[in-house]
């Protein structure tokens, strides 16, 4: 199925918040001054990316079937079991015991999944065992080499 992932575990919602610091405003070329003057408040990233904490889990990616929607190798994905997927959106889906990470979509009346890499063939579900696992809802990669997420 060309991206394999490894599950990195749940949302711990016994965990105590962690407020990071939110910078004010938006940047466009570059990173406003770390003076206080910038600061708009705090952030809590659990809170502001997760909505289901009790529904949702970690996986990390492997592959390149999903680059196109800038998913990489090594990503976290963020995925929440209690979204009901809908066409359109990226899901992770046992198929034929295999776990995959893959666009959800529809070709008339038949469900198909999509890689987002033009290497890969869309994988017809009709007639294969296949059990949702949940929709990404966020995913998150390293921008800085060297740096694993």
């Amino acid at each position: 199925m060309s991206i394999h992932l490894s599950i990195m575990g749940r949302v711990d919602t016994t965990a105590p918040p962690v407020k990071l610091p939110l910078a004010a405003g938006e940047v466009r070329t570059g990173f406003p001054s770390p003076a206080d003057d910038y600061l708009e408040g705090e952030l809590d990233l659990v809170e502001h990316l997760i909505q289901h904490p009790s529904a949702t889990y970690f996986l990390r990616a492997k592959g390149t079937s999903m680059e196109g929607v800038g998913i990489y190798d090594g990503d976290l994905l963020i995925v929440d079991r209690s979204v009901e997927p809908k066409p359109g959106h990226i899901v992770i889906m046992s198929v034929d015991g295999e776990l995959t990470c893959k666009r959800y979509s529809m070709m008339g009346n038949r469900h198909y999944l999509f890689a987002a890499n033009p290497e890969f063939r869309p994988i017809p579900l009709e007639g294969r065992e296949c059990q949702v696992w949940g929709v990404v809802t966020h995913n998150i990669h390293s921008l800085a080499p060297g740096f694993a997420v």
